[in-house]
């Protein structure tokens, strides 16, 4: 039977048309893109060139997910630089100067950070402190309680969880450094480790993982963080992130609190490879490393609710921030604590509706 040209000609036509639709899905198919999570596969739209993060060594989820690489895999596309600082107070300088976009600090800075005003906002609470965190003196101090103190060197790093906890335990003991003569040293974590190995203090209150290196070298534990706990005195450590960042991308705020979550689940899931995984950069074998990790609270996405409160109820972290403050005023820290109000306004409650 002999075929119309013109009805050949659209038969042709459709059969290469259908032809290069199948040879484009089979290769759509077997692209590695083509499994790309929603968040990686927009990582090149609608997103910055680089993603600056204000870290610091603890052991918790933010750590665990920088060795992990999970923003680096999810944002192939972006740099993503991670930037070490030893203390919240160092943070809160490089927030206000706009040098980060992410940072970690403690309650107390956070405390002074909101209460000046800096530009960020806390978008997750990693964790609670528990005996990271902790009061070590040398054995040949002759220190065996807190009322033993008197006349001694005790360094730590002003407005931290570490100084606040430290002065938080004198009060519950009943001492005063000023009339009990306790000369309290501000040093950066590793000035603490050189100034122990000097003998140049007595102790330090001070959290992981020099603490470790501190018990390691003579040390012995007189109070943690965690015993403060019980008595009112609660330390922890929370992300902020730039106003201006989170105004502007909002929706890599919300998927960082997502790998955040991821890193968190992966720990609990495999704690000895997450030790492992962590280990060099706390400078401790993973045994140590684990045994650090297991010192504090790990919260994930879903426990972050209560700390940042339901609409018109302020959460329990506003309700720390606003104690912390009130302490802090009590030390000539702050010259005035603001109302639990602009606490709870910092926290962007709206992430976690």
């Amino acid at each position: 039977m002999s075929v119309n040209p013109n009805i050949k000609w659209l038969l042709i036509s459709l059969f290469a048309a259908m032809l290069t639709l199948a040879t484009a899905c089979s290769n759509q198919a077997t692209s590695p893109e083509s499994h790309a999570s929603p968040e990686r596969s927009s990582a090149t739209a609608d997103t910055p060139k680089e993603i600056r993060i204000g870290y610091q060594v603890s052991p918790n989820g933010e750590l665990l997910a920088k060795a992990l690489g999970l923003l680096e895999k999810n944002y192939p596309h972006t740099k993503i630089n991670w930037l070490k600082f030893d203390s919240g107070r160092d943070v809160n300088t490089a927030m206000a100067s706009g040098s980060i976009d992410f940072g970690l600090v403690g309650t107390p800075p956070g405390t002074i950070g909101i209460a000046k005003g800096l530009p960020y906002q806390v978008y997750y609470l990693h964790d609670v402190i528990g005996e990271s965190e902790a009061l070590i003196v040398k054995k040949s101090s002759g220190i065996q309680s807190l009322h033993d103190l008197k006349g001694k060197k005790i360094a730590t790093t002003f407005s931290s969880t570490s100084h606040f906890s430290l002065l938080g335990a004198l009060k519950t003991a009943g001492l005063d450094p000023e009339q009990d003569q306790i000369t309290i040293l501000d040093m950066q974590p590793q000035d603490i480790y050189a100034a122990w190995k000097r003998n140049d203090i007595d102790g330090a209150y001070i959290w992981q993982p020099t603490q470790a290196k501190l018990v390691s070298d003579g040390g012995t534990v007189i109070v943690t963080s965690k015993e403060l706990a019980d008595k009112g005195v609660v330390t922890a450590e929370f992300g902020i992130v730039h106003k201006d960042f989170a105004r502007k991308y909002p929706h890599i705020v919300k998927n960082y609190i997502t790998l955040l979550d991821q890193a968190v689940h992966y720990y609990r899931e495999n704690p000895e490879q997450s030790a492992q995984l962590l280990s060099k950069e706390l400078e401790l074998s993973p045994e140590e490393s684990l045994q650090t990790m297991q010192q504090i609270i790990w919260l994930d996405a879903s426990e972050q609710n209560p700390y940042f409160g339901q609409s018109g109820q302020p959460g329990q972290l506003a309700k720390v921030l606003k104690d912390t403050g009130d302490y802090l005023v009590t030390q000539k820290a702050l010259p005035a604590a603001p109302d639990v109000t602009t606490f709870q306004q910092a926290l962007l409650r709206d992430l976690y509706k």
